[in-house]
């Protein structure tokens, strides 16, 4: 008796320790009519042990140039430099007042650049002091598992680990706080659905967007 009670506590222990499958989970994102919204950033924080910070190496731009950011939209990893060049024959006043992270770049002109840490997950929104018209964002993730939705509106992250957690989706003109969706995520869960309200897009809209 005594022995079989210790074997299912081993089994039971294997289970628990049992390593994470990785499997595929793809995210839709649609909008009120049913329609694919596409560039949401979407992303997935597993539970537990199986959470995964990205790496923070990487060249990442944000240039200015025909008075616009571009690209209008860029995700980066906590702990990367940014450098944000002026391609323009004026100059800009690059800033930020969100909380993920506070910076100003005072006035630097043509083939001038600087350069930016951001060390906080967040989202970020960028604009010029000069120019009111240009703003641009950049979401910095804490999780590996972070990626834009195509044009059909899905994100598809190939390794994700077969592990209960949250999914986030945000989209620069998504109706809620912070423009930002959440929900859960069950561990035999491989297909999961937002749908969002959006408000309408500012004119005019940056040309790589």
């Amino acid at each position: 008796m005594i022995m079989a009670r210790g074997l299912v506590l081993f089994a039971a222990g294997a289970i628990l320790t049992a390593p994470l499958v990785a499997a595929p989970l793809s995210v839709r994102v649609v909008d009120a009519a049913g329609r694919p919204v596409r560039d949401a950033v979407v992303t997935f924080h597993p539970a537990g042990n199986a959470a995964r910070a990205p790496r923070p190496g990487g060249h990442y731009v944000v240039s200015q140039k025909n008075i616009q950011f571009h690209p209008y939209l860029s995700i980066v990893p906590v702990g990367a430099d940014v450098s944000f060049p002026n391609l323009d024959p004026t100059k800009h006043h690059v800033y930020s007042f969100s909380p993920a992270k506070r910076f100003e770049l005072k006035l630097f002109a043509r083939d001038q650049s600087r350069t930016v840490h951001f060390d906080k997950a967040g989202v970020v929104a960028l604009g010029c002091n000069i120019h009111d018209q240009m703003s641009a964002f950049i979401v910095v993730t804490d999780s590996v598992w972070t990626a834009r939705t195509s044009a059909q509106g899905v994100a598809t992250f190939a390794d994700a680990p077969n592990s209960p957690g949250r999914l986030t989706a945000w989209h620069p003109f998504l109706r809620a706080p912070g423009g930002i969706a959440e929900q859960a995520v069950g561990a035999a869960q491989r297909n999961a659905s937002f749908s969002v309200k959006l408000r309408p897009a500012p004119a005019p809209m940056p040309m790589d967007y």
